[in-house]
């Protein structure tokens, strides 16, 4: 076995990759990951101790960790050289830290720290070839109790995609310091060989909290700025002029190439979970912003090939490129991958300077249409409360039974066909919540409205599952409802990698029961943690297409 890895849904077997990442990423990236993660643990430890005496260090580290944590997660990044850099970086802030926490405990108590370390607060090297064996140490398999390791790695998952959307905030200049210490707190925790299976199990809950703070801190940064998303017929054709096709998540890295390609003979598309983007009203005011170009972030491999023009990819959900195109590829922010282009930071108080990937679109075709017609999306809080009165209405007659939560992830299994399925047999009483790239699945299929209510409602990005939470907080509310479980609402979750697990928990820690989680499984959970999510929130695997949809129907 050359590394251990079991955090994305696509695990090999549902156990855990050890020759290779089904995702892609080599034996080297996977154990350089994990020792990054080790050090920002050890980071954070200094970083919790130092409270302990009086200094606060969370603005120099909660950054840091943050922007490093989204780097690891599945699909980000695979440059084992830029992981050595951040190795390296994550060395020399621990140092730091140290050095802070040691010289704050001596003033304070007139003696050296003479307490317990952890050695991911010590362990250190100047040969970087030892980074790659004690990555392979200290992965998740370091810890041998099965449901203490669950329990670690589900708090660490759940951080990690808490981290991605807290970066997502902070690059639009909205961040929370106590977000930043519950998510150091939370990683020391993974160190402390004390605490029980019970102290996880709260900490596993209080992750749930602090993500529900975060996506709603990122729902204020993204409305703020561009204004609340509204219906949107999305285009889906394209134009006879060279394209930039823009990926990812990162809304400010889309704003900025809008502004920099403006007059320039260059048009710009999104793809995958870009594709929200185009119902937001500040980018609606670009001629050049053509709309969405392709479907799900796994479909790539083909759809880039047939873009023609250079890609920008701005976050997580990248595939290895095929040589085809790989030299039309770019990434920026969180994302990476040896031998493409990198764009990097944008300099303090200016913008990301996208010249390179403009002046290279401008030598490239036209793309390739794929498809005509639009998709609606938009149907943020906002849009759906807006007509509230309507939605209440149509529940009261009759006309809308049931609201069926299909939110989370896509990807490449072919048993994800059971939500295309499901979203075909739900009944025309049925209206679809969704958000994330698993709308993929169905949302260009003609299911109609309900009094002129489309039957799939679009939030956006997997982060806008918040406004999901939202719509049934105020639906209760507006229908008298005490407990969010007795709206007529089901949960049919998708998920893939670590920022589902961060909705996944969020939505626990908001009292939603009964969610069906699927394809499987997460392989990271042990028999006995599954035991407690089903006692504790009833959480069931999904079944056959029929059943589980006679069980929705009927509030099962």
């Amino acid at each position: 076995m050359s590394m251990f890895c079991y955090q994305c849904q696509e695990a090999a077997g549902n156990e855990g990759c050890t020759v290779k990442g089904v995702c892609g990423k080599t034996d080297d990236v996977a154990n350089l990951q994990d020792l990054l993660v080790y050090l920002l643990k050890g980071v954070s430890f200094y970083a919790e101790k130092a409270k302990e005496v009086g200094v606060n260090l969370d603005q120099k580290t909660g950054p840091f960790i943050m922007k490093k944590l989204f780097t690891t997660i599945t699909n980000a990044n695979f440059d084992a050289e830029r992981f050595e850099e951040m190795i390296d970086e994550a060395l020399e802030l621990r140092e730091s830290v140290k050095n802070e926490f040691m010289e704050a405990y001596k003033e304070k108590n007139g003696k050296e720290y003479d307490g317990e370390l952890p050695e991911a607060a010590t362990w250190t090297t100047d040969n970087v070839d030892e980074y790659y064996q004690k990555g392979e140490e200290v992965g998740v398999l370091s810890t041998k109790d099965e449901d203490i390791r669950s329990l670690r790695e589900l708090i660490t998952y759940g951080v990690k995609g808490m981290a991605a959307y807290a970066d997502h905030a902070y690059i639009l200049d909205e961040s929370d310091l106590d977000i930043f210490e519950f998510m150091q707190r939370a990683l020391k925790s993974t160190l402390d060989d004390s605490l029980s299976v019970d102290d996880l199990v709260n900490l596993v809950m209080e992750t749930g909290d602090y993500a529900v703070q975060t996506m709603a801190l990122l729902d204020k940064a993204n409305t703020e700025n561009y204004g609340h998303p509204e219906p949107t017929e999305v285009n889906l054709g394209v134009n006879d002029r060279p394209g930039i096709l823009v990926s990812g998540h990162d809304l400010k890295d889309l704003e900025e190439i809008l502004e920099q390609t403006k007059n320039e003979g260059v048009d710009v598309y999104t793809h995958g979970e870009m594709l929200p983007a185009n119902s937001y009203p500040a980018f609606k005011d670009y001629d050049h912003f053509i709309g969405n170009y392709g479907n799900s972030w796994w479909l790539q491999k083909e759809e880039f090939d047939k873009f023609n023009g250079p890609v920008l990819l701005t976050t997580n959900c990248l595939v290895p490129p095929k040589e085809s195109y790989k030299d039309r590829v770019y990434t920026t922010g969180s994302a990476g991958f040896s031998g493409v282009s990198h764009i990097e930071g944008r300099p303090e108080g200016g913008q990301k300077d996208f010249s390179e990937i403009i002046e290279h679109a401008k030598q490239c075709d036209s793309p390739t249409e794929l498809e005509t017609g639009t998709i609606p999306g938009g149907f943020a809080h906002e849009s759906v409360m807006g007509v509230a009165d309507k939605v209440i209405e149509a529940v009261e007659n009759g006309d809308i039974e049931r609201f069926v939560v299909m939110a989370g992830c896509d990807g490449r299994h072919k048993t994800r066909e059971y939500y295309t399925d499901v979203a075909k047999e739900l009944p025309e009483e049925a209206v679809i919540l969704t958000a994330g790239c698993a709308k993929f699945r169905y949302n260009k299929l003609d299911l109609g409205d309900i009094g002129g209510i489309p039957r799939v409602l679009d939030a956006g990005q997997c982060n806008d599952s918040y406004s999901l939470v939202v719509i049934a907080q105020k639906l209760a509310e507006a229908m008298g409802v005490d407990d969010i479980n007795d709206l007529p609402i089901s949960y049919d979750i998708a998920w893939y990698e670590q920022k589902a697990v961060t909705v996944l928990l969020a939505l626990l820690a908001v009292g939603v029961k009964g969610i069906r989680l699927g394809p499987t499984l997460p392989a990271f959970l042990s028999e006995n943690v599954v035991k407690v999510l089903v006692e504790n929130f009833d959480i069931k695997p999904i079944g056959e297409v029929k059943e589980d949809v006679e069980k929705i129907m009927a509030g099962e």
